[in-house]
């Protein structure tokens, strides 16, 4: 069919509009679209949680404070003390910024125009890199720097193997924030691609229909109606993604902090 003809170009275009574009300036020194969104996720965290902190009471009342409340609460309890344990007050604002953050980002990337700072890989490695240094910093605060250093090597194992498990465990430390930000960054680059591809084919499939009204093209325009009830499926989906790769992040920042700051490590 003639829809089908058209895919391939159009998903090649798709795939092109989400690459970072510059919005002032160019590649090198300027602004991108990513960092355009990345920065307008800023201003809206920080107007939530003016707003947020300006209407708490002691008894929260509306949907806009109970559901920021129970987020933050949800933070605090499974990740922060579910996960740092008794050390959880000096982190709680760390993972409590990282989660908020990134599900900020990654609900502004799925308002239809706007982009996801998540989307671009440029974003979630700085996310990773900030994440990286902070539990390396915490790390060597708790057990020296030549300390934590050495830790990762496990007591009681005998050279020369002890150094082969240090370098192993060296590498995996320098992996992690590599797996944090591909994994961010796929997932929501994915989900964009994904549901921009089902909007095209609606499109494409609609498109005779709204050019010239006729039965033949109202029987072709028919697989529109099953890809936008696709297309609304998939969304809902990606409202749950978000929140889970939000959550996933911070888990993950969480354990790699508790590692790093555990007796014995």
């Amino acid at each position: 069919m003639e829809a089908f003809a058209k895919l391939s170009g159009e998903i090649q275009e798709l795939v092109a509009e989400f690459g970072s574009a510059p919005v002032v300036g160019d590649l090198t020194f300027g602004l991108t679209q990513y960092s355009f969104w990345l920065l307008v996720a800023a201003v809206v965290l920080a107007v939530v949680m003016v707003i947020f902190v300006k209407k708490q009471t002691l008894v929260p009342h509306g949907f806009f404070v109970n559901g920021v409340e129970y987020l933050v609460e949800y933070v605090q309890n499974d990740v922060a003390k579910g996960v740092v344990g008794t050390e959880w007050r000096r982190h709680f604002p760390f993972l409590a910024t990282i989660f908020f953050f990134i599900l900020i980002n990654n609900f502004i990337g799925l308002i239809p125009g706007m982009k996801p700072g998540t989307g671009a890989i440029g974003c979630t490695a700085a996310l990773a890199l900030v994440t990286f240094v902070y539990f390396i910093y915490f790390g060597c605060k708790k057990h020296g720097f030549i300390g934590y250093w050495k830790s990762l090597a496990p007591a009681g194992v005998a050279f020369p193997m002890n150094v082969f498990v240090w370098v192993i465990e060296v590498f995996s430390l320098l992996l992690r924030p590599i797996t944090l930000a591909i994994r961010l960054f796929c997932n929501m680059f994915a989900g964009h691609i994904v549901m921009g591809s089902f909007s095209i084919m609606a499109a494409l499939f609609a498109e005779p229909l709204l050019e010239h009204f006729s039965a033949m093209n109202a029987l072709g325009a028919l697989p529109s109606v099953a890809w936008l009830a696709i297309l609304l499926v998939i969304y809902a989906v990606e409202l749950i993604v978000a929140f889970v790769q939000a959550y996933v992040f911070t888990v993950l920042a969480a354990v790699y902090i508790q590692i790093a700051e555990a007796e014995g490590h």
